[in-house]
């Protein structure tokens, strides 16, 4: 599969789920936390509007800011997945209407619409791309002015959720407050889990089947330095690499069944910076 293929379904995907999240858990349990979606939450209340409406009304309008003030090219990514949020929520609410929350257990339903939308966001933000909303706001802060993004981007998230003490209750508040402390967590495990890959350090005496296996069979490279024990002065090979999980195994087996001898460390490590991993 092409390359830009890929990162357009991976986009839609993850952009669909998190659709899936905030209509169906975050819109009809009013949590406000988070974003434009947040926003919408506490205006729809106050105003004769839907939330899935004023979403997209923001939305649209942070889109033309972006265009304005970062230029076409500001992220071909971000205006697909913006457009597609907005209008996946706009045909939800034209198509399967919700008066009421899907269950009456609204702790269960506060871990999907936190767990969703971090998901699909977490996806989104591994490949290089987001769906807009708030930020399109941090890019154009970034680009214009040195204000410390994150914390402004709390700070408003904060509000948000703030105000859904007042405008809701004190429950709906404290669900929201929730929301807001354990996304950014998820988030981050999320893009963590996804880039979890195996570092090998390999000491062994003859490291040449096993750097062929790696190059040839796991399409991948590797590093050999010579070595020395310390309890029999003998010389040894230490073969470093990282690898993707399945890979990883495979090598583990490789190296069990042809040199048994081989003393093997492996570490976990979520960002490795270098062809064949991160860019940057």
């Amino acid at each position: 599969m092409a390359p830009k293929i890929k990162k357009f379904l991976l986009i839609t995907v993850s952009t669909l789920i998190i659709v899936a999240g905030t209509y169906f858990f975050k819109f009809p349990n009013n949590f406000s936390f988070g974003g434009v979606t947040g926003i919408a939450v506490v205006l729809a209340r106050v105003m004769p509007f839907s939330a899935a409406s004023i979403n997209f009304v923001i939305s649209m309008a942070l889109l033309a800011v972006g265009f304005c003030f970062l230029g076409r090219g500001f992220g071909l990514m971000t205006a697909y997945s913006s457009v597609l949020l907005s209008v996946g929520l706009s045909l939800l609410q034209r198509f399967c209407p919700m008066s009421a929350p899907l269950t009456d257990q609204p702790l269960l339903e506060l871990c999907y619409a936190i767990a969703l939308p971090a998901f699909g966001s977490a996806i989104l933000f591994n490949i290089g791309a987001s769906s807009g909303g708030t930020d399109i706001v941090a890019m154009i802060l970034k680009k214009h002015t040195s204000t410390d993004i994150g914390a402004a981007l709390f700070f408003t998230d904060l509000i948000v959720a703030l105000s859904a003490c007042f405008v809701f209750d004190i429950k709906t508040g404290l669900f929201s407050f929730v929301g807001l402390m354990v996304k950014s967590l998820v988030i981050d495990n999320v893009i963590e889990s996804i880039n979890l890959c195996k570092y090998f350090n390999i000491i062994c005496d003859n490291p040449e089947p096993i750097c062929d296996f790696i190059v040839h069979v796991l399409k991948r490279s590797a590093t050999v330095c010579e070595a020395q024990g310390a309890f029999t002065h003998g010389k040894k090979a230490i073969v470093f690499t990282a690898l993707k999980r399945p890979q990883a195994m495979a090598l583990r087996q490789f190296v069990r069944a042809t040199e048994p001898n081989a003393f093997i460390l492996i570490s976990n490590t979520s960002e490795i910076i270098g062809k064949g991993f991160l860019n940057s």
